[in-house]
């Protein structure tokens, strides 16, 4: 039989295409999506594998396959679909999957020759094998009951280790107990975290040989049992690592002490808001910005720094939140925060509340890369949210900002400075990663309600240049 022979690809929107520069490799971490999909190819299918990460490097519109697999996020959907719709016409069998395909299926299904809707560890190998037989179908779903026990370890050898600060990245769990209303999670995939049994994470670990790892779980402590048991596990291993997890795990001194003893050095975590109307009001009740002093100062009691993120544009946000969060974050000593915009991913429930309530702008998902403003806030103008986190940056990453911030900082000074003041960069050149011109130039104060670029006509210009 001649091998079957596969591209899996990772589009990237225009803000995180790959380029020289800051971001070529220092902030970047491997992913796992494309070195799990191509561990899951069947070894009774004779096979080439190939993986291209758009973030370190360009797509072959020139590649010699017959397999196409692309993993979609809602920000670069329009990139996928001008890819997909590229090498269709080229005559290549295109399968597209991931987030965004599982949050808005039918957006995907004309781009595709075949769509895999949730996770797709028993659906891609199904899908070759269907390729093999000549009986693909047009999409594959998730079967509910799905196991992540006894999964092949990922082929991290299929992405150039070189272009990342690290390909050590692992994951225990996936999926989150919580119903946030801006969050794909429990729109994509429910509410019930799907569990990797600790031996094969820990195996896994182990066989690549990590010592400094990241924990790319969206909330490694979703399930407590499992972090209990995955946390005394890491203990023996001597690691020290990186991971997600909510604030929660302030107020669970067992756990967080464990945590600590694991190796932990670093979480980040979704403060999201200091209005407790606006937590309330996103179904994040269980955040307190009362606690958020004491989350920080329990973390560094324990050696680990916090990278805190908030968000923008919840309703009751009034022009003066901007400073305010971040003269907060300056005054907590959060060692990284974060801002960003609010983004309602497709079929959210909060995409579904502000589309009823007429407030979705624009349906270019490029734009949906939570730096964009695609709705109209409640209280103020696109530009006044826009512009707004710019100063929010800039004000907690100004020197003296950082200076008040990192002093009590459990990190390494090195790691301090040197993540600082990379983020300070970013904050002194946000126009260079993003503009709201695309709106505020066809749309003075942000009221001109119908103006809609379709997904389908930025793809084509997009393959047009």
């Amino acid at each position: 039989m001649t091998p079957l022979r596969i591209a899996l690809i990772s589009p990237k929107g225009p803000l995180y295409r790959h380029r020289g520069g800051i971001w070529r490799k220092s902030l970047r971490y491997q992913p796992l999506t494309l070195t799990t999909l191509a561990a899951l190819i069947p070894a009774d299918i004779p096979h080439t594998v190939q993986c291209i990460d758009e973030g370190i490097a360009d797509v072959p519109l020139d590649l010699d396959v017959d397999v196409v697999g692309l993993t979609v996020i809602t920000g670069t959907a329009v990139r996928a679909y001008a890819l997909a719709d590229h090498f269709r016409a080229r005559g290549i069998t295109v399968v597209l999957g991931g987030p965004h395909v599982t949050l808005i299926p039918d957006d995907a299904q004309p781009h595709a020759d075949a769509i895999v809707v949730g996770y797709a560890e028993d659906t891609w190998p199904q899908l070759l094998h269907d390729i093999v037989a000549g009986t693909l179908q047009r999409r594959y779903t998730m079967a509910p009951g799905l196991s992540l026990a006894d999964r092949p370890f990922p082929r991290r050898d299929l992405l150039p280790g070189r272009h990342f600060i690290t390909n050590n990245v692992f994951e225990a769990t996936r999926g989150c107990v919580h119903p946030c209303e801006f969050c794909v999670v429990p729109t994509a995939w429910g509410r019930k975290p799907f569990l990797k049994p600790v031996a094969d994470v820990v195996a896994d670990i182990r066989r690549h040989g990590a010592k400094k790892l990241i924990f790319i779980d969206l909330n490694l402590i979703a399930d407590r049992e499992h972090a209990k048991t995955l946390f005394t596990a890491l203990i023996p291993l001597k690691l020290n690592w990186y991971g997600l997890a909510t604030v929660l795990l302030a107020d669970d001194l067992e756990l967080l002490e464990l945590c600590a003893r694991s190796g932990c050095r670093g979480l980040l975590m979704g403060l999201e808001s200091m209005s407790a109307a606006n937590l309330k009001g996103s179904r994040k009740g269980f955040n307190s910005p009362d606690n958020f002093v004491r989350v920080v100062e329990r973390l560094h009691a324990h050696g680990i720094a916090l990278q805190g993120c908030f968000v923008f544009g919840l309703d009751e946000d009034t022009p003066d939140v901007f400073l305010k969060t971040a003269e907060f974050a300056v005054q907590a000593k959060i060692d990284l925060p974060r801002f960003a915009v609010v983004t309602p991913f497709p079929n959210t429930p909060l995409h579904k509340r502000l589309e009823a309530e007429g407030r979705i702008l624009t349906r270019n998902w490029e734009l949906y890369d939570a730096q964009h403003v695609v709705f109209q806030p409640k209280h103020m103008s696109v530009e006044e949210l826009q512009r707004g986190i710019e100063s929010a940056w800039k004000h907690a990453y100004s020197l003296n900002g950082i200076w008040r911030r990192i002093r009590q900082s459990p990190a390494p000074w090195p790691v301090r400075i040197g993540t600082n003041l990379g983020y300070r960069f970013y904050a002194n050149n946000l126009s260079r990663f993003y503009n709201c011109d695309w709106i505020i130039g066809r749309a003075p104060s942000g009221q001109d309600m119908g103006y809609v670029e379709t997904s389908t006509d930025a793809a084509t210009a997009e393959v047009g240049s």
